[in-house]
């Protein structure tokens, strides 16, 4: 099941709209002011999440006994994204995209991105997803495909202290048994010399970042 986490940071209209008709969903959940973006492309969601302290009142109610909603007290521990997350990994998502999670609040953007070792530590593949960029989290073997890149670019960025044992097969600059530690930029801007490109690591969890300009 694909679900898709609708976000309340920066949002490209013209990409979402478009991202949004070209992808399929079986959830969506709407995560406070990312409602106002769903309510503008006519999206109603499965699920509305938060403690609503930004989405306007009269466009929350228009979702009364359209979409479950779900409110938090803004005195809480955690953000409104993880709660959406988590609601996510709870509903039985195979898949989850998340569009929304980057922008202004640099620190949100950071929390958003630790946030998917939560998905990842349930064996669920998550993206935070946008005009730009394209975010996630892996902690094993994985392969990128050149025909399913979303750029030109590939950046990994070790989310813990190490990470072991990090091969780099079918890059452009290649790595054998390495151990990367937190605090580089080694391993910022990659590409892809061949047609698919093998990352391989033996502990600890790797942000990877397909960027375009």
């Amino acid at each position: 099941m694909r679900t898709l986490i609708i976000n309340g940071g920066n949002i490209s209209n013209d990409f979402a709209s478009v991202y949004i008709k070209n992808n399929r969903f079986d959830k969506i959940i709407a995560v406070d002011g990312g409602l106002s973006f769903a309510n503008s492309m006519d999206i109603i969601p499965d699920y509305i999440v938060g403690d609503f302290d930004t989405v306007p009142k009269f466009i929350l109610d228009q979702y009364e006994g359209k979409s479950e909603i779900i409110r938090f007290n803004p005195e809480k521990d955690n953000t409104d994204s993880d709660l959406a997350i988590r609601l996510a990994c709870d509903i039985g998502s195979s898949e989850i995209v998340i569009i929304g999670a980057t922008g202004r609040r640099i620190d949100h953007t950071i929390a958003n991105i630790e946030l998917l070792t939560i998905p990842l530590k349930a064996g669920i593949q998550a993206y935070i997803i946008d005009e730009y960029n394209k975010l996630y989290l892996i902690d094993g073997i994985h392969c990128i495909e050149r025909q399913d890149m979303y750029g030109k670019y590939i950046s990994l960025i070790p989310l813990t202290e190490y990470v072991k044992g990090l091969t780099l097969t079918g890059f452009k600059y290649l790595l054998k048994d390495y151990t990367y530690k937190y605090g580089s930029s080694l391993g910022v801007s990659n590409e892809l010399k061949d047609e698919h490109g093998y990352i391989e690591l033996s502990e600890g969890i790797l942000i990877v970042m397909e960027t375009k300009d």
